[in-house]
């Protein structure tokens, strides 16, 4: 199969500098090119899939061929083998011993103090302020990770050091991502400010876990199941350094992640009236003035599209795979070594199997044309054995907040945002008008 390579690319450099320049304006594009399309991380080849049926037999039909890639193994200073970069049977185990933190029980168990902490970020907010919206989601992620994770609120100094480290750590390994793994290891102001967010992360976690270690038990948060865990087969327990890196992806990715979804969630709302109105009837014919529960999230359908429209328009940019065995896609001949990119940005915009993908569209999730997409072509949380295990865990906490905050306030722009891709997008600045329902 003859595979094009991807305009833009640079002598030594590759198509490096386009993707760091460019972000998802130049992934967005790659469809063009073919269903595979080769890129150059410096001197590393890669195989870009644009084809979602690719991408779905890699993540899925064929996963365990495939391990981790690049842009992941370069986080491994700061998460570990944790459950987002661990592979293989090790993979298999942790999850197994993960999956009950995050059972129908357990996420039932959250919901009831993510409607309190939300309740109480409201309690704070006067009619006709403008908030920093994106600073108080990061605050109420923040909350609800440290009750779920820790059962109780996170300190002030590691609340502090995950504000300030979690989003640099973030954007400076996606500075080495994009350069040659001998740069990572030169005395430059990007390395020293990844390895001293790094330190002062893992010192805060360490503090956390030692606080709890002493005590066998089942205090109904998630610290505690890890510590508790056994594998069914050995009857072995996750090791210090296992929880310790498990907390700190779960702590990262429960907050940064979740944040930024409740972020744009409420800047879609706000400048979408006519939506937020359909949003707040449902709210009042479901919830009748009382907090919203468990049991209601399912009832909430048109809530529910909303927050699926967010996670098509707002999701990671950039993931990779690495073949650990020959596999043949679509034609290509993948040899074990060889790196594979897909973007979850480009297949959610794609026009191929969008209509009009630059709106935002909450009722494109009630037709019978999203149920015709081919699998692939919408992955949020990833997809298969590599799916983000806390996928259920943030969608609930994202209802139950947009849920909780649009029976109770009105929300309206208040200054223009720009969104600026790490790999996830960020807004520049959400400051919004909020004002009580009448």
């Amino acid at each position: 199969m003859s595979v094009r390579v991807a305009p833009g690319r640079w002598p030594l450099l590759g198509h490096a500098p386009a993707l760091a320049r460019e972000r998802v304006r130049f992934t967005d594009r790659l469809y063009e090119h073919g269903d595979v399309v080769k890129l150059w991380l410096g001197p590393l080849q890669t195989y870009f899939l644009t084809n979602p049926e690719l991408v779905h037999r890699v993540l899925v039909t064929d996963s365990s061929s495939f391990g981790m890639g690049i842009l992941f193994q370069k986080f491994r200073p700061y998460a570990g083998n944790g459950l987002a970069l661990s592979d293989g049977p090790f993979h298999r185990r942790q999850r197994r011993l993960m999956l009950p933190a995050f059972s129908r029980q357990r996420l039932r168990q959250y919901a009831e103090p993510m409607v309190t902490a939300t309740e109480e970020l409201l309690g704070s907010w006067r009619p006709g302020e403008v908030r920093e919206v994106d600073a108080d989601m990061k605050a109420l992620a923040v909350t609800n990770v440290g009750r779920a994770l820790f059962g109780t609120e996170l300190g002030e100094e590691a609340i502090r050091e995950a504000r300030r480290s979690i989003p640099l750590v973030i954007k400076l390994g996606m500075v080495r991502v994009f350069t040659p793994g001998f740069v990572e290891k030169l005395p430059l102001p990007t390395n020293r400010g990844f390895d001293e967010a790094t330190a002062r992360m893992k010192a805060v976690v360490r503090k956390l876990i030692a606080e709890r270690e002493d005590t066998d038990a089942d205090t109904g948060d998630l610290l505690s199941l890890l510590l508790r865990a056994e594998d069914a087969e050995t009857g072995e327990r996750m090791t210090e350094p296992q929880v310790h890196d498990e907390v700190m992806t779960l702590l990262t990715a429960g907050i940064e992640t979740t944040a930024l979804i409740l972020s744009w969630a409420c800047h879609e709302l706000g400048r979408s009236p006519g939506i937020q109105a359909r949003v707040a009837a449902e709210l009042d014919e479901v919830l009748a003035g009382r907090p919203v529960t468990f049991d209601d999230l399912p009832e909430l359908t048109y809530t529910g599209q909303v927050v699926n429209e967010v996670l098509r328009m707002y999701p990671l940019w950039l993931m990779m795979r690495r073949a650990e065995q020959e596999v043949e896609l679509g034609g290509l001949r993948v040899r074990p070594g060889q790196e594979l990119a897909m973007s979850p940005h480009a297949l959610h915009y794609d026009p191929r199997f969008w209509d009009r993908p630059e709106v935002f569209d909450p009722d494109r999730w009630s037709t019978d044309r999203v149920r015709e997409l081919p699998p692939g072509v919408f992955i949020p949380f990833g997809n298969g054995i590599r799916q983000c295990i806390g996928n259920s865990f943030a969608r609930n906490e994202v209802l139950i907040a947009v849920a909780t905050i649009f029976a109770r306030w009105r929300l309206a722009p208040s200054g223009p945002v720009r969104q600026r891709h790490l790999t996830m997008p960020y807004p520049s600045r959400l400051n919004m008008t909020v004002m009580p329902r009448d």
